[in-house]
């Protein structure tokens, strides 16, 4: 745990009780602080009263009265599409508004630091597409190289929730916009911008309030070192914007299929092989064809970014290679769950917008394509230029049907359920396909969330193929 410094004797209203609202009350009982819990839910208030602590509710007048700050949960609204009436109440009081990241920013050093040898380190990772396996790859770089480091935010555990730091440590966030919206302190030593895509607009009131929470990482606090994916014009902006120019390499530019050999410093991937340039040299090369856990250019994408991340920290290259051999993805996110005659059976539920289902449909030459659920506004039209890949699509859920009229000249077939899908791929799908549930949908319909979906498949899959 990490006790949260600065609000000693003080008390601090927390809104939202679940794995981070309750790490955060924890941590704020350690460093001093008398925290007052809330949740809409009685069942989550009933839950915290159990571990001792003291509900009250914020939304009753004068609540505020007293408190020094209020720590809120990243799921709940603070501006966009409208505030939530517990945060507008505390706006009104003139009571400062924060969340775990922030918290976590302001509390993590102390001054057993002055002993260390080596300065612990954070390295944070935000963006569209591929935080996850790229913040993962980065701690498995780093568990590989024999660096010691924990794995939190956004992915794992929560930020208060893990160890305090011994010396040389490197902690690895991955943080959504909702976290890094809020947060009062952002000082990440290393921070990673993967992509952009649209995504959670409605929170963000469009899509110049979704790219400016992202920015918010690499603005606050300025990091040391900044990794930033150039493939869309946010991220070629981002990078104009922290460097001082091109032989600036404090910022890493990383790509997906455009050489960057111009720059200072540069990691791209293109046809395969990754490759670190640095002043007009090329360093260093990995071959990715053969890494089983980054199949398709958007996990060469993320294995560009966890290598300049890792570079930066002082990780060698070769380390860096025999890593990635090693690294077995995250569940659910272009996961092998089975093979057998020859088919593989790949688990990407975590696909839930058509421009990560695109990125999945782009990473194998012969699919057998399980897709549906609850549609997004936009259907899958945007997929069609992709679809050349797809042998036959198995549709499921709310919007199969609606999904079947934007296929195009694509065979499909309506299966309507998990089970009924697997068994028909299965049963059509020859040597070298690839059986590949990619949903460009949430999951909603039938699944309480993408991660009962994807175990849902893989349970069918592994009871088919023994």
């Amino acid at each position: 745990m990490i006790p949260v410094q600065g609000y000693e004797g003080r008390k601090v209203a927390v809104l939202g009780l679940g794995r981070s609202g309750l790490a955060t009350a924890r941590a704020l009982l350690a460093g001093g602080a008398e925290p007052l819990l809330w949740d809409d839910s009685p069942e989550s208030r009933a839950k915290a009263e159990a571990e001792g602590f003291s509900c009250t509710d914020l939304t009753r007048a004068q609540a505020f009265d007293g408190v020094a700050a209020l720590i809120t949960s990243p799921g709940i609204p603070h501006l966009y599409p409208a505030p939530n009436k517990v945060i507008a109440r505390a706006y009104e009081a003139g009571v400062p508004v924060d969340n775990d990241i922030g918290l976590f920013f302001r509390s993590f050093a102390t001054p057993d630091w002055d002993n260390f040898e080596t300065a612990p380190r954070v390295v944070c990772v935000t963006g569209s597409n591929g935080k996850s396996t790229t913040t993962a790859l980065i701690h498995h770089i780093l568990e590989v190289a024999g660096r010691p480091t924990q794995m939190a935010g956004n992915i794992g555990r929560g930020v208060l929730d893990i160890d305090p730091a011994v010396d040389g440590e490197v902690v690895v966030l991955e943080l959504s916009s909702y976290q890094t919206d809020l947060a009062r302190a952002l000082t990440p030593d290393v921070a990673v911008f993967t992509n952009l895509s649209p995504d959670h607009l409605d929170r963000h009131n469009g899509m110049g309030g979704y790219f400016a929470a992202k920015r918010r990482l690499f603005a606050e606090g300025g990091p040391d070192r900044a990794v930033i994916g150039v493939d869309e014009v946010e991220g070629r902006y981002l990078a104009g914007q922290l460097a001082e120019g091109a032989a600036d390499d404090r910022v890493i530019r990383i790509s997906s299929g455009t050489k960057l050999e111009e720059f200072a410093w540069s990691v791209f991937a293109r046809k395969g092989f990754l490759a670190e340039w640095r002043r007009g040299k090329q360093v260093a090369s990995i071959d990715l064809r053969g890494v089983a856990g980054l199949p398709g250019a958007h996990n060469h994408q993320n294995a560009c970014a966890a290598y300049a991340a890792c570079r930066s920290l002082g990780v060698g290259p070769k380390l860096i290679e025999q890593a990635f051999h090693s690294f077995a993805g995250l569940p659910h996110r272009s996961q092998t769950v089975g093979e057998k005659a020859g088919v593989r059976f790949v688990n990407d539920s975590k696909a839930t917008n058509v421009d990560s289902a695109a990125k999945a449909l782009q990473a194998f030459p012969r699919i057998r394509w399980i897709a549906g659920g609850m549609g997004k506004d936009g259907g899958i039209k945007a997929l069609v230029p992709h679809l050349g890949s797809v042998a036959k699509a198995y549709l499921i859920g709310h919007s199969a049907r609606d999904f079947a009229l934007e296929l195009g000249a694509t065979p499909y077939e309506i299966c309507e359920t998990m089970e009924r899908a697997v068994a028909a791929a299965t049963r059509d799908a020859q040597a070298g396909e690839v059986v590949l549930l990619a949903p460009a949908a949430a999951s909603f319909d039938q699944y309480p969330n993408f991660e009962k979906r994807g175990e849902d498949f893989t349970a069918r899959v592994q009871a088919l193929i023994g």
